[in-house]
């Protein structure tokens, strides 16, 4: 450790060399983010000013989109802002920051997916408990319990990665900070981190992520009983999309966060990984979770109509106030 330097500042890797595909892929990243901020935003205002969709289910949707506006924006805009501008300078301040607030996020995204499955199979499977379970104080005290939770853990690994020493190099091979990055980067001994990281991913991710397919299994062996083949390719069709993409999160951020230290990835692939775990479920859960849902358009379709109505009708206001006064000139 004599020989150490203090690492006062990390660099991180942008989408590509050439400036060309460096500008295409930004451009397409922020497009992908502008369309889930979009996406969950409907949903918010939808599901807030629609009082029809005050039940438990739309309380989930609307956390679910507020949680996903922030967890997409704490890796993207800054990884298109690097690569366009080429400043790949992070503070570790700033490092620590993107790590706690990446860690919270996604530990309360599996926890809010874990929820949503209870919901629907407590709504499908037994509809007459459902607002004795379900109800408002349940929702409440689930979301505050996820949110301790996550903030619990998102604290004692950021504190935990940031008491080691770095010396190897801070060149970081990834978009944004990542544990699994700084631990190959630390001279210490990391056994603790690595055993903590397991630790957390056996007891939170796993646990939720068994909890989620057992509740869907069960949701889809009680539509298998329903006689309306109709109803069924619609239980199906809900279904399969929202077991897909928490697999798909799931099992890449397990493989980032978990492999052996002897499986290497190029940075290419490093960031490709990344990918599926920090983009893809925000971006698809307004449109798996919500913008299929027919209550949901309805409610959007009522909140387009009211904005338009109330535009019309301030544009009349202006147009006869603009008028009056030209009439009062003359």
């Amino acid at each position: 450790m004599a020989n150490s330097t203090l690492v006062t500042e990390f660099l991180l890797e942008v989408f590509a060399e050439t400036w060309e595909l460096r500008i295409l892929l930004s451009v397409l990243f922020l497009l992908v983010y502008l369309g889930s901020l979009l996406g969950n935003l409907t949903i918010i205002i939808a599901t807030t000013v629609d009082q029809t969709l005050n039940t438990p289910m739309y309380f989930f949707l609307r956390n679910l989109s507020i949680l996903d506006m922030g967890y997409i924006s704490v890796t993207v805009p800054n990884a298109c802002i690097n690569s366009l501008t080429d400043h790949r300078n992070i503070s570790v301040a700033g490092c620590a920051a993107q790590i706690f607030l990446f860690l919270f996020c996604a530990a309360v995204e599996i926890q809010f997916l874990t929820i949503m499955s209870q919901d629907r199979y407590v709504a499908i499977c037994k509809p007459l408990l459902y607002p004795v379970i379900m109800n408002h104080q349940f929702c409440v005290q689930m979301t505050l319990a996820s949110l301790l939770i996550s903030l619990i853990l998102a604290s004692v690994h950021t504190f935990k990665t940031f008491q080691l020493s770095f010396c190897h190099s801070n060149a970081v091979p990834q978009l944004f900070c990542d544990i699994p990055s700084l631990l190959r980067l630390s001279c210490s001994d990391t056994f603790n981190n690595k055993l903590l990281l397991l630790l957390s991913a056996i007891g939170l991710s796993g646990s939720c992520f068994t909890f989620i397919a057992i509740s869907y299994v069960r949701i889809l062996s009680a539509v298998l009983k329903v006689p309306v083949r109709g109803e069924r390719g619609k239980a199906f069709s809900t279904c399969v999309p929202h077991i897909i993409v928490v697999s798909v999160f799931v099992s890449s951020a397990a493989y980032a966060y978990l492999r052996p230290p002897v499986v290497t990835l190029e940075v290419v692939q490093e960031m490709t990984l990344s990918v599926f775990y920090t983009t893809v479920p925000p971006f698809l859960n307004p449109i798996i979770y919500s913008l299929r849902n027919k209550q949901i358009k309805e409610a959007v379709k009522k909140v387009i109509l009211r904005i338009t109505f109330i535009f019309e009708y301030k544009s009349n206001e202006y147009l006869s106030e603009f008028t009056r006064g030209k009439e009062m000139t003359k």
